[in-house]
């Protein structure tokens, strides 16, 4: 019976020294291989890093370049619309002006142009009898 023990696998020395040999070898690999990944990790979370600074580089020039074409479109509404509003306040001030005429009620401007012209004739008046009183007096 003793040969059929020392035949067996688990009394063998030998194979008990591989398999804590072969147990040791997996765990060092395990080992390296932590180790190994921890170091891609880092530098692949770094490449990550720089493929996200170049994406947003071009995005933001994109995105700027966007920014700036609305911006210009934006200007040139702006442009139209301030030049709409012009020409209806000037049609309004006109059509007002016209109906206030029509009412005879006049506006400021003509009626100092009227008071000009009735100080002038009143000038030309004042000068015609000073000139025909001193006629008449030599």
């Amino acid at each position: 019976m003793s040969d059929e023990n020392d035949k067996k696998p688990e009394n063998d020395p030998q194979l008990a020294g591989k398999i804590k040999g072969s147990a040791r070898q997996i765990w060092l690999a395990g080992l390296g291989a932590y180790t190994k990944a921890e170091e891609d990790t880092g530098r692949f979370f770094d490449r990550l890093v720089q493929e996200g600074e170049q994406l947003e580089n071009k995005t933001r020039g994109v995105v700027e370049k966007q920014i700036r074409s609305v911006e210009d479109r934006v200007e040139g509404v702006r442009d139209r619309a301030t030049g709409t509003w012009d020409r209806l306040e000037h049609l309004f001030d006109e059509r007002v002006s016209g109906a206030l005429r029509r009412l005879g009620i006049y506006r400021q401007e003509d009626i100092a142009a009227l008071e000009k012209r009735v100080a002038a004739l009143e000038a030309e008046l004042t000068a015609m009898r000073d000139g025909k009183g001193q006629d008449e007096e030599e």
